[in-house]
């Protein structure tokens, strides 16, 4: 961990930050689904149909989607092709739609038709990581948990905040040393900020409002 990480009483500063620095983006697409009232059922599904997958696309294929089933029951009925149709252009719709249906399959026949609300569990469906499964359990159930994707994963090491190789590494890490209460949000946070602001290839750092006490690890090239 790098000298001068933030403590408790810092990040209810840096949450903020991160806030405002993204208030003009549009939602994120599973986040909507699950503020507009969307069940965990719904946000596992619109979850699963947004990997590499633009948001404004995922938004409109779970629409579309939830429109013909929108539970493990009313999904069973449709097949694999007719699942995939409905959320077709998402990427890998094919594959997605197989994974959907076995996934809610699955809920049926092990889980009573309702969607477990453990890690364990969760990456036992087919097509869900840990990445979504923790994504589940913040925006569908309001459990604390670190969605660890590539935004979460490169921004806290390029700031200093932490020192990791790999995904499973900084969601340990992050959990360390981030207060509960912003567990769930700092997915959505961070991947609007490495969006707009913290991008992978020259960020924007003479915009950015953490750039002060930022130790800028790997940054070659800089706007």
């Amino acid at each position: 961990m790098a000298a001068g990480t933030p403590q408790s009483p810092e990040w209810d500063r840096i949450v903020a930050v991160l806030h405002s620095a993204i208030e003009s983006r549009p939602q994120a697409s599973v986040t909507e689904i699950a503020q507009l009232g969307g069940t965990p059922y719904e946000v596992l599904i619109s979850t699963m149909i947004s990997l590499r997958t633009r948001d404004e696309v995922t938004l409109s294929a779970s629409r579309t989607l939830f429109e013909q089933a929108n539970t493990p029951q009313q999904m069973v009925r449709l097949s694999a092709a007719e699942i995939a149709q409905l959320i077709y252009p998402a990427g890998f719709y094919r594959n997605k739609g197989v994974h959907i249906r076995e996934a809610s399959q699955m809920l049926m026949d092990d889980y009573g038709g309702s969607v477990p609300q453990s890690v364990d569990e969760l990456v036992r469906l087919p097509g869900v990581g840990r990445k979504t499964a923790n994504l589940v359990l913040g925006l569908g159930f309001g459990i604390p948990a670190i969605c660890v994707d590539t935004h979460v994963h490169r921004i806290p090491n390029r700031i200093g905040w932490i020192e990791t190789r790999k995904p499973e590494e900084t969601e340990k890490a992050l959990e360390a040393i981030l207060p509960q209460k912003h567990w769930i949000r700092i997915n959505t946070l961070l991947v609007g900020f490495g969006q707009m602001i913290c991008t992978p290839q020259s960020p924007r750092c003479l915009q950015c409002p953490l750039k002060e006490e930022c130790a800028q690890v790997g940054v070659t090239t800089s706007r």
